[in-house]
């Protein structure tokens, strides 16, 4: 099966290729990626790789190889740079970029993630504080293109904001018999695994690991953090991992796995996985050595557990620090961290019950733990309370434990917004949730308390679940890639503008064409907002078929143990979560937004229905009325994603046949299905309301 060189495509190489390049730099794995991605570049467009001798136009140098250099080796640009960066103090850890003067860039020092970007005297130069800042150095020259080559640049500091930067993969090491190889996976099968056994195809897999290198990324989780059968990658199938950790170092990406949480009773014969018996501790340390004298740069363990049937420290009545820290206490000695997921709720509770809340469950389970997690654990938080929705509020959680390093995490696969047959791009959606402020304007953002900007000032990161597989655009809808990238491009910088990210990657990937970057944004830039029109109104959620979570089912979960409810009857629609009348969600954020949402008056619309229960008459600041705005959103939604499928239309011969054919099906496909979504949701409404539509459009009584 060919590969889709996504935004990483020889043209993308040509302004490098066509330097007289020097790459200054030690024997290391991820060095020697540098090397090779140079030398390719130069190949193919007539550049030169240099040695020592001659006059470069490009200079990529490692900061320790360097210093060794004789200065008069040296360009006036990079010695300068060299100069600064030797007599400078220790790095700020998340400082952002600089433009100010290279006194003023480097006087800080260089971790190994950063680097200085500078131009001068005709050459432009990477000074990066290890193999990995040369690595991500030489991707910001291919995203600049010609540009990075011409003029003047004053020296400029990159750092990324979050030490880390994690794709989680579903990847089953076994076929499921209901989900198939990969967990909500819609792009084919595992690139990793292939029916119990590794994928032979190493190429794809080393491709893949040059994508996410090139954005940024740092950390995967090779399986599906349901572990099930892949528990055995812990131990007899480690061999398996050592290999994709092989593949994965060469572009500075450390390899996690998911484990169990019984894996002392499954793997290690032990009856009892309770974290306080001694006997289970001693098995995970063994468990930890073995894996770190195979993997020596071993990320860690990623752990769901107590959720959706997965074993957990509530089986011997621990709590989840009890469960977290014996696994850390394993990794510590060898640096290693836990990441452990806070998606843990009742998934089997009675529907009937209107005081239970699946949005609570995260907040009430983890934050009195706040303070008692080891150092290395990070608590993973899914960005909102519930489970990726197209809309809904951000996770309190976030907010309330200043004394635990907390992740951030968020859905590149798209299970809950058209799973990769829809255009949606999921960039400003992130940008949205990344940039919002617990404690109002005054505090930091989401971004920030990952990176370790919160009252605790503890670092953690942000970790997403990837949307790749092993078809040939890797990720199903070829459009989709622009969401893989976003991520990568985010996470290393959340101020960066989520629409300039979407010109970047239509660049690399298509090419500097102004028509095709134009039309590309008709098509994509505010996707997500279309989405929401035509499916979930003002933060209702999970009205989707239950199972594949694909298409409408108006009440598909409202009757379900799985507690996801919007409570729509002949009267009104809505949630009650205030503390005054309904299930004291709301109490759960710190001001201003607990009175923010406890307030009809001042609750923002779009989370209207997240939060209250509203009659159908309940006027919006828009000035119409919740029914109504269910009833105008749909049609708006199918007449925009009908002016997105004519704006591909328009690019007709601008972009690659194959790419302009799987794009054209999909659209179809997405227009279907916003019309079914359109008609059964207004339809449902029409019905229970009994209030028409004021503008008399087609709706089925």
């Amino acid at each position: 099966m060919s590969t889709h060189p996504a935004w990483l495509p020889d043209a993308a190489f040509a302004p490098l290729g066509t330097q007289r390049v020097r790459v200054v730099s030690d024997d290391d794995v991820v060095s020697r990626t540098v090397r090779a991605e140079v030398a390719r570049a130069v190949a193919t467009f007539g550049g030169t790789l240099l040695a020592d001798d001659g006059a470069p136009s490009f200079v990529l140098a490692e900061l320790a190889a360097a210093e060794r250099s004789a200065p008069e080796a040296l360009p006036d640009v990079v010695a300068g740079l060299l100069e600064d960066a030797v007599g400078g103090g220790s790095a700020v850890p998340g400082e952002a970029a600089s433009s100010s003067g290279p006194d003023a860039v480097v006087d800080a020092g260089l971790e190994p993630e950063d680097f200085v970007l500078a131009r001068s005297g005709g050459v432009t130069a990477v000074l990066a504080g290890g193999p990995q800042g040369l690595l991500y150095g030489l991707h910001e020259l291919v995203r600049r293109g010609a540009a990075a080559f011409e003029g003047e640049i004053a020296a400029e500091r990159h750092s990324p904001a979050q030490s880390l930067r994690m794709l989680d993969h579903w990847d089953n090491l076994h076929v499921h018999p209901v989900m198939g190889q990969v967990e909500r996976g819609y792009a084919g099968g595992s690139i990793f695994w292939v029916d119990g056994e590794p994928n032979p195809d190493r190429e794809r897999i080393a491709a893949y690991a040059r994508l996410l290198g090139s954005i940024g990324v740092n950390a995967v989780a090779v399986n599906n953090v349901n572990v099930g059968s892949a528990a055995v990658l812990l131990t007899e199938r480690l061999g398996d991992v050592v290999d994709l950790a092989d593949i994965f170092r060469a572009h500075g990406i450390a390899t996690y796995l998911s484990v169990s949480f019984a894996s002392p009773v499954h793997l290690g014969g032990l009856d009892t996985a309770d974290p306080l018996d001694e006997r289970v501790a001693a098995w995970w340390a063994d468990a930890a050595s073995a894996v770190y004298e195979r993997i020596p740069d071993f990320g860690g363990f990623l752990v769901k557990a107590d959720s959706e049937g997965q074993p957990g420290p509530f089986t011997y009545g621990r709590d989840h620090a009890d469960g977290a820290n014996v696994l850390a206490r394993a990794l510590a000695p060898h640096g290693g961290t836990v990441l452990w997921r806070a998606f843990v709720y009742n998934h089997t509770q009675d529907w009937r019950d209107r005081s239970t809340d699946r949005a609570r469950a995260a907040f009430d389970h983890f934050t009195p733990l706040d303070g008692k997690f080891d150092d290395n654990v990070v608590v993973q938080v899914k960005h909102g309370p519930l489970d990726f929705q197209v809309r809904e509020a951000v996770s309190p959680v976030l907010a309330a434990m200043p004394r635990t390093r907390l992740a951030v995490e968020l859905q590149v696969t798209q299970e809950y917004t058209g799973q990769q047959k829809h255009v949606c791009y999921l960039g400003e959606q992130w940008s949205e949730l990344l940039g919002f402020r617990p404690w109002g304007e005054a505090g930091t953002d989401l971004a920030g308390i990952a990176a370790g900007h919160g009252p605790g000032g503890r670092r953690g990161g942000i970790a997403a679940v990837s949307n790749v597989g092993t078809d040939e655009f890797w990720t199903g809808h070829p459009l989709a890639q622009a969401n893989l990238y976003a991520f990568g491009r985010l996470v290393w910088d959340a101020s960066l503008d989520p629409l300039a990210i979407l010109d970047e990657w239509a660049t690399l990937t298509f090419g500097a064409d102004d028509d095709v970057r134009a039309g590309l944004r008709e098509v994509m830039a505010g996707s997500w907002l279309t989405y929401e029109k035509y499916t979930a109104p003002l933060g209702v959620c999970f009205m989707v078929t239950p199972g594949t979570h694909y298409g409408p089912s108006v009440d598909g979960y409202e009757y379900s143990p799985w507690g996801t409810y919007h409570f729509a009857d002949r009267e009104g629609i809505g949630v009650d979560r205030t503390v005054a009348t309904g299930t004291g969600f709301a109490g759960q954020y710190p001001e201003p937004w607990r009175s923010t949402y406890e307030s009809l008056e001042t609750c923002p619309d779009e989370l209207l229905l997240f939060f209250h229960h509203v009659p159908y008459t309940h006027v919006l600041r828009s000035g119409v009325t919740v029914v109504q705005h269910i009833y105008d959103t749909h049609f708006e939604g199918v007449e925009e994603v009908e002016a997105r499928a004519a704006a591909w239309e328009r690019l007709e011969g601008r972009v690659p046949a194959d790419v302009d054919a799987r794009v054209r099906a999909l659209l179809a496909e997405q227009l279907r299905s916003a019309r079914e979504w359109r008609d059964q949701v207004n339809t449902s409404f029409l019905r229970r309301s009994g209030i028409p539509d004021e503008r008399g459009r087609t709706i089925f009584p």
